[in-house]
């Protein structure tokens, strides 16, 4: 501070200030105590502040990203089988009633659509539409298990609903807390827990009850003639992993029954929201925090939030060619994967971030084709090529890798792999092998640029 000229600065005025400051031990202020602690706050502070720089440089954030049913739950529990496997193990319970309302769902579908094709056979009073009628009649049996499909909805999703009043179960990042610690042959939680709410516990178990009594007239649905034909014209059309449980209808019905690894990689969950998964894996002798972001519901608000992502996973399902979005029947949901890519590839918050491509789900693509799916029926632009699985995915790989080099502002390499619906451990999982050991390191080395860890 500059001196005024004509004023008189008493010699006393700097021991003042900085007696103030109570730095001098010659000062009457000075309070060796209370320097002590003082000194021992700042050296934590310091020593803190070193641990959260240090973990935060080993901390690799991966954003798993791609529409509704693209893989992106499967490929989390991949992760988690493999290098948390204990949390998975302890959370198996905790996935019975989804796996409930998941042959619940398939069942209901099924009926509906016979629903349909008897109303037009009543009118058919040939010997051959008679004789349908009558092999279908005892389903009706399965009518107060298709009842609850609702009331398993409802509970599991806890008042979570989505716009234009859409069914099924929509759940957000802890939701495992509605039901822990549901186990077999248990109404009621462990008091020392708190529990699940009376009314999951006990739709749970009716389920599991009903189940039990109907699962011969299941597998008799299931099995028969008329829903066979009607799969195979695809008239009736079942989620992907439908197949896969009513297949195990005997297993999943017995009364302690708990979900296999296979199970949680089949069974659908649509969740909303984001939701964290930290795994520890070590790649080139460093052990570093992988924060795995699952990212589902509404596609730009979360962009913001995720500008220091290390790397995105995008997954695109290329079995997903003949379907619509559920949420608009007019989009297919192949042209929708590409929308979201181009998007997520021009998008300036998250250029820095490095790029992993996974088109998945070829071996539905593949039963898709044998079973004679024509692609140009629903990609008018394919045309006349070959509709065999090599050049129909192929076609698809191009189209993704043409919306790179279109729309990529940060001039990223771009990493396309395909592969199928579970084949996940051999070439991505595992570290130091297949596709792990070019994504794990081009990952790390984007991260150790960026964070300037030595």
């Amino acid at each position: 501070m500059a001196k005024r000229s004509g004023h008189t600065y008493s010699s006393s005025e700097p021991t003042f200030l900085q007696s103030i400051g109570g730095t001098s031990k010659s000062s009457p202020y000075y309070d060796e105590e209370a320097a002590r602690v003082s000194q021992k706050i700042d050296d934590e502070l310091k020593r803190e502040w070193a641990r959260r720089r240090d973990t935060q440089r080993r901390q690799v954030k991966v954003m798993l990203l791609g529409q509704a049913e693209s893989g992106k739950s499967t490929l989390q529990k991949q992760f988690q089988l493999y290098y948390a496997h204990q949390t998975l193990d302890h959370s198996r319970p905790l996935w019975r009633p989804v796996v409930y309302f998941n042959v619940i769902k398939g069942v209901r579908m099924i009926l509906d659509e016979l629903d349909y094709e008897l109303s037009t056979l009543d009118s058919d009073q040939t010997t051959e539409g008679q004789a349908v009628v009558h092999a279908l009649a005892p389903l009706g049996d399965l009518v107060p298990l298709t009842s609850m499909e609702d009331s398993l909805a409802s509970e599991l999703s806890d008042g979570v609903s989505v716009a234009g009043g859409r069914s099924g179960v929509y759940v957000r990042a802890g939701w495992q807390a509605l039901v822990t610690p549901l186990s077999p042959n248990r109404s009621k939680a462990a008091p020392a827990t708190g529990g699940p709410p009376p009314a999951v516990a006990h739709v749970t178990n009716l389920a599991s009850r009903t189940l039990m009594s109907v699962q011969n007239e299941i597998d008799d649905l299931w099995k028969h003639p008329a829903v066979r034909i009607l799969l195979n014209n695809r008239r009736i059309r079942l989620d992907e992993s439908a197949p896969f449980f009513l297949d195990n209808i005997a297993r999943i019905a017995q009364p302690d029954y708990l979900p296999t690894t296979a199970d949680l990689l089949n069974v659908r969950l649509q969740t909303l929201g984001v939701s964290e998964h930290s795994f520890d894996i070590e790649l080139c002798g460093t052990r570093y925090n992988w924060l795995m972001y699952d990212v589902g519901g509404a596609r730009h608000a979360w962009v913001p939030y995720f500008d220091d992502a290390t790397a995105i996973i995008f997954l695109a399902p290329l079995s997903a060619f003949d379907q619509y979005l559920e949420e608009d029947g007019r989009t297919n949901r192949l042209d929708d994967s590409l929308q979201l890519f181009t998007a997520i590839c021009s998008n300036k918050l998250l250029k820095k971030s490095h790029l992993v491509l996974l088109l998945n789900k070829t071996d539905l693509l593949k039963k898709k084709l044998e079973s004679g799916i024509k692609v140009r029926k629903y990609i008018t632009s394919y045309g006349d090529r070959p509709n065999t699985y090599s050049d129909v995915s192929e076609y698809f790989r191009a189209h993704f890798i043409q919306v790179h080099r279109r729309n990529d502002i940060g001039r990223r390499v771009c990493m396309p792999y395909v592969y199928d619906s579970l084949g996940f451990v051999d070439i991505l999982i595992k570290p130091n092998e297949g596709v792990f050991l070019t994504v794990g390191e081009a990952i790390i080395r984007s991260h150790i640029a960026r964070t300037g860890l030595a």
